[in-house]
């Protein structure tokens, strides 16, 4: 009985990866979506060894949500921070390259004088 939950359970996930994998996710979103699999799995495993394998997936993939969904909002905050540095390194650059034509036109000016 325990095994035809797990496998209705397991059933359910993989068609829920496939319905998710249909447009493009974020960081958090792909986090908890791993986040639960890992924990479903997991509680499912756990749960087994006491004979409770459907209530453990059915503990362990909200805990993994919950779980894979923080780290994934981390690695959102971290991709946010670089692409801002890139975006300012960018910006950086084309200041300096500004200035560079600036000087050199103001040398040319001087040089006619």
């Amino acid at each position: 009985m325990a095994m035809r939950i797990f496998s209705i359970l397991t059933i359910g996930f993989i068609m829920i990866i496939l319905v998710g994998c249909s447009a493009p996710m974020t960081t958090r979103e792909q986090g908890g979506l791993i986040g639960a699999g890992l924990g479903a799995g997991t509680g499912a495993i756990i749960g087994s060894t006491v004979g409770h394998a459907a209530a453990g997936a059915l503990i362990g993939g909200p805990v993994g949500l919950i779980a894979g969904a923080l780290i994934g909002d981390q690695l959102m905050g971290q991709e946010q921070r670089q692409q801002d540095q890139q975006q300012q390194v960018q910006q950086n650059q084309a200041e300096l390259d500004r200035l560079r034509k600036e000087n050199e036109r103001l040398k040319q000016q001087k040089g006619e004088w």
